[in-house]
């Protein structure tokens, strides 16, 4: 048997091998940025140092050829070399007195000269220099060469991220959390002034330049060895496209996640390889379909895209079955009209652009005023959605909405995080964020793979079955959403458990007793099994574990150390699954004369 400290230095240090992949081209790549950067330094200051160079040349050969008087009253000409030592000396200071000898007044004169002069060319040059520092293209060479430098020396897997906005943000606060490393570019200088102001515990590279050329995604480290992932995060479409694109012909073995509004652009997406593909107004249409028809689902499916910490979301009650109003009919409104006319209910659209909403009653004007709002005929309605791209819009027609009909079912969308508090305060039924519903879910899909998967097949199990797990997540966690952790029945991950699983039935219930007492059972929720890429939901504690088995559990920190301690210490392993206290040290088994045979 491997001893608990062993197996806890290995636990430890495991993962911090170093791949044996090699890493040349990286830092022949940084040596390039370096190359670059002296040869524009030299550039752009090739003029200045020419002047300086012809400045000082001529003062040192005028000073040679003065004739001057020695000591001994005699006639003397300095050498070169004492020349250029009272000019080095002269020229960058104030000087140092007279050498070899006092000089004659034409030798003064020369120098005088040769002073003024090289203070115009110092001017100029520094002057060139400043110009130089605060020069756009230089300060890019700069800060290309840092990231490059930092890039190159990682040495642990890490996301490259195109797109610091609102949801790379939150992605990347989440991620330094767990211990992730992150790359970030994004098209602004202020997004990345914004990402090195911030205090993260990693120091996160950070680029301002063009997503969607393969080149940056390159510096960036698309084809660094330790790169895992690419997350297309911009809120441009066809940079996220872009970035898609060459992701998955650079790199065809890397997961990549990519958002976009646009369908189209997602078919597009599609056509390359299998990307994990993000829409936060489609993705608003099936929440908001659950909301109606699965309050508990929708409870619980938002409470766990929450993240941990989490309070648990109120379960709402949903509007009966009627007419709908849709004001703003972009590209959320046809996402989310086209999804309440697939549940069979009616939709009436407000629009200030004729055309709109084909199929469906279309009312032409500002949904901001109550005269327009009036024509919806909003006392025969059962909700309404504020839809357009502008949050004082959304917030006029809500409370106009409000004001005629209280009993409305009231969704929004927010464009600005800024408005937040003012979403809040009004406190509306559904309300579409789509910087955190992309964040939301892509956290999902790479913190915790198998979170998401369990997350998918909420909606397929019912909502007596999403009631039941909200109440289980309640009573054995609290009100906040507890840890939410994988773990792998393997010799690497439970190496006290691996042999037990191959000569034993270890039931999931036997697993999960607590080490301090085995009568009892530790307050951790199994939310899903994954065996041989088949999932199944909520198992029992009846079910017999098989090696290799992935499990996602839901408990507190404390819960977890006592199950990790079931999984990697045999001795605790021994007494949570037969009974028997064991010693944990090899000297005191000799002593008492137990041992650990199963």
């Amino acid at each position: 048997m491997g001893s608990p400290l062993l197996i806890f230095w290995q636990q430890l240090f495991g993962s911090r091998r170093r791949q044996d992949a090699a890493v040349s081209r990286t830092h022949l790549e940084f040596a390039d940025r370096a190359t670059a950067t002296i040869f524009l330094i030299m550039r752009r200051m090739r003029r200045p140092l020419i002047v300086l160079i012809v400045i000082f040349s001529i003062s040192v050969l005028g000073l040679a050829l003065i004739p001057g008087v020695n000591d001994d009253g005699e006639q003397a000409r300095m050498t070169l070399f004492d020349a250029f030592y009272f000019m080095s000396y002269t020229a960058t200071t104030i000087g140092f007195g007279e050498l070899p000898w006092e000089f004659t007044a034409a030798q003064r004169l020369w120098v005088t000269f040769s002073i003024y002069l090289s203070v115009v060319g110092w001017a100029y040059a520094i002057g060139s220099l400043l110009t130089l520092l605060q020069d756009r293209a230089f300060r890019y060479a700069l800060a290309l060469q840092r990231f490059t430098r930092k890039v190159a020396r990682l040495r642990s897997p890490f996301l490259l991220v195109a797109g610091y906005g609102r949801a790379g943000e939150l992605l990347v606060k989440a991620f330094d959390a767990l211990g992730q490393q992150v790359v970030v570019i994004d098209h602004s200088e202020d997004r990345i002034d914004a990402l090195e102001l911030e205090s993260y515990h990693a120091d996160i590279p950070g680029l301002a330049t063009d997503a969607s050329n393969p080149h940056h995604l390159n510096i960036a480290g698309l084809s660094h060895p330790h790169c895992m992932g690419v997350l297309a995060l911009t809120n441009d479409d066809h940079t996220n496209l872009a970035v898609t694109i060459a992701a998955t012909l650079i790199r065809p073995d890397l997961p990549v996640i990519a958002r976009t509004v646009s369908a189209s652009v997602a078919r597009r997406m599609e056509a390359f390889g299998s990307p994990s593909i993000v829409n936060p107004f489609d993705r608003f249409g099936d929440h908001l379909q659950l909301a109606l028809h699965a309050p508990a689902s929708y409870q619980l499916l938002t409470w766990l895209e929450a993240g941990p910490g989490a309070a648990v979301p109120t379960r709402g009650a949903p509007p009966a079955v009627g007419r709908w109003v849709m004001c703003g009919y972009g590209r959320f409104g046809h996402e989310l009209t086209s999804d309440l006319r697939a549940a069979g209910l009616e939709v009436t659209i407000i629009d200030s652009a004729e055309g709109a909403g084909h199929g469906s009653e279309v009312i032409i004007g500002d949904a901001a005023t109550e005269s327009v709002l009036a024509k919806a005929d909003l006392d025969t309605a059962v909700g309404l959605v504020a839809g357009t791209d502008d949050d004082t819009t959304n917030l006029s027609m809500l409370a106009n909405a409000r004001r005629i009909n209280p009993n409305l079912f009231l969704a929004a969308r927010q464009n600005r995080p800024a408005s937040a508090a003012l979403f809040e305060a009004m406190k509306l039924d559904a309300l579409l964020v789509p910087t955190e519903v992309v964040a939301h879910e892509v956290y999902a899909q790479v913190s915790t793979p198998l979170l998401w998967r369990f997350i998918q097949g909420i909606p397929r199990q019912g909502d007596a079955w999403s009631a039941e797990i909200v109440q289980q997540l309640l009573i054995h966690c609290g009100e906040e959403l507890p840890a939410l952790w994988t773990v792998t029945l393997n010799d690497r991950q439970a190496p006290a458990l691996h042999g037990w699983l191959a000569q034993r039935k270890v039931t999931l219930g036997d697993l999960l007793r607590n080490p301090e007492g085995r009568e009892r059972q530790l307050h951790v929720v199994p939310l899903l099994l994954l065996r041989g890429g088949e999932a199944t939901l909520t198992p029992t504690l009846d079910l017999v574990l098989e090696p290799d088995d992935q499990l996602l559990f839901a408990g507190a920190g404390s819960e977890r150390r006592e199950l990790e301690g079931t999984m990697i210490v045999d001795a605790t392993a021994m007494y949570v699954l037969l009974g028997e206290r064991v010693p944990a040290g090899l000297v005191w088994r000799k002593l008492t004369g137990k041992s650990m045979n199963r």
